[in-house]
């Protein structure tokens, strides 16, 4: 696994890259604070995309019946795999680390 930093100019074409080669993804979404703890906004979602809005300084992040939104997001850190996308990491100007982590649905037989 590979973290790197991704530089705020970029954000907005890795994430309109990153959510068409993400398409059917799960994902889990943890925000951790020292105000709030530990706390699961969402617990393994079908993806719909994920994308930065400059113009309003917002992070969001679509899944089936939810949308998370970051505002004002200051870092973002992403870890690669020899594959694949595996997480993201959203620290934001209250210093609330969002936390999205990616995996692909069970591939279960028809019934």
């Amino acid at each position: 696994m590979a973290i790197s930093k991704l530089e705020k100019p970029k954000w907005h074409a890795y994430f309109d890259h990153m959510s068409k080669v993400l398409d059917g993804k799960r994902v889990e979404i943890e925000v951790d604070a020292l105000a709030i703890g530990s706390q699961i906004e969402a617990e393994w979602l079908p993806l719909l995309g994920i994308t930065y809005d400059p113009k309003d300084d917002i992070v969001e992040v679509a899944l089936e019946g939810l949308d998370h939104m970051i505002h004002k997001p200051r870092d973002v850190f992403v870890d690669l795999t020899a594959f694949d996308l595996s997480s993201v990491e959203v620290i934001d100007n209250d210093d609330f680390r969002h936390i999205i982590k990616l995996r692909d649905p069970l591939m279960l037989p028809p019934p």
